[in-house]
């Protein structure tokens, strides 16, 4: 199987300025996705797609493939995932003169996924006859089904029909969240159907403590915690 790895790390973003070179544990952000690729038995090749001069000069001081420059166009708030892992597919696929099997988009703000957590997504993607794998891990608190919305100022269950004033743990089906650590998809569905996330999506499930996705300082805190201990 030909595996192309696509690491997406535009400059801009609102959250956190700069978020995807932002230190974590006296390192680069994206020193812990790129960490990760290399040490997967899985990838074929793995490309860093950016618009931005630094994160592209930091990508290659970190070993990473940085081919070409990303087009400005997908470089937006609005571009989309799907755009970025096309262009980069493409482009390789051009420049070796031969086809990938599978394509797996690694988000730099999820520094806790393994070497091992990539190949065994690819493996479950290779042994089945599923369209894609994606991350996930399973909610624990607070579950979906007490969470509130305000309307008019007023407290209101998200889910009425499920809500109750003594909703037990127990009660409530098990759940689960997009960690956003990985997404393997087959080649065709990503060209043919324009998206990541296949009609048949298998979950690799991944423990709480590797599922941190940067987004804010508080996720910044909570993921150094976590690599200290």
């Amino acid at each position: 199987m030909r595996v192309l790895g696509v690491i997406p790390a535009r400059g801009g973003s609102k959250g956190i300025p700069r978020k995807n070179l932002i230190p974590l544990a006296g390192q680069p952000l994206l020193s812990y996705t790129a960490r990760a690729a290399h040490g997967s038995a899985r990838l074929t090749r793995t490309i860093l797609s950016s618009e931005d001069e630094e994160i592209k000069t930091i990508g290659r001081s970190l070993g990473l493939d940085v081919p070409f420059t990303r087009p400005s166009e997908l470089a937006t708030d609005q571009a989309s995932s799907v755009t970025v892992v096309k262009h980069a597919l493409q482009f390789a696929e051009n420049q070796e003169k031969q086809a990938y099997d599978f394509v797996c988009m690694l988000q730099v703000t999820c520094p806790l996924r393994s070497s091992q957590d990539i190949d065994t997504s690819i493996r479950l993607l290779e042994e089945s006859d599923a369209d894609s794998i994606v991350s996930i891990a399973k909610v624990d608190d607070p579950h979906p089904w007490k969470m509130m919305l305000l309307k008019d100022g007023f407290v209101n269950p998200l889910f009425p029909d499920h809500w109750h004033e003594r909703l037990r743990r127990q009660e409530c089906p098990t759940v689960f969240f997009l960690n956003g650590a990985i997404y393997c998809v087959r080649r065709s569905v990503l060209l043919e159907d324009e998206t990541l996330w296949g009609r048949r999506t298998l979950p690799y499930i991944m423990p709480p403590e590797r599922s941190a996705n940067i987004d804010s300082i508080v996720d910044l805190k909570l993921a150094e915690s976590l690599l200290k201990n």
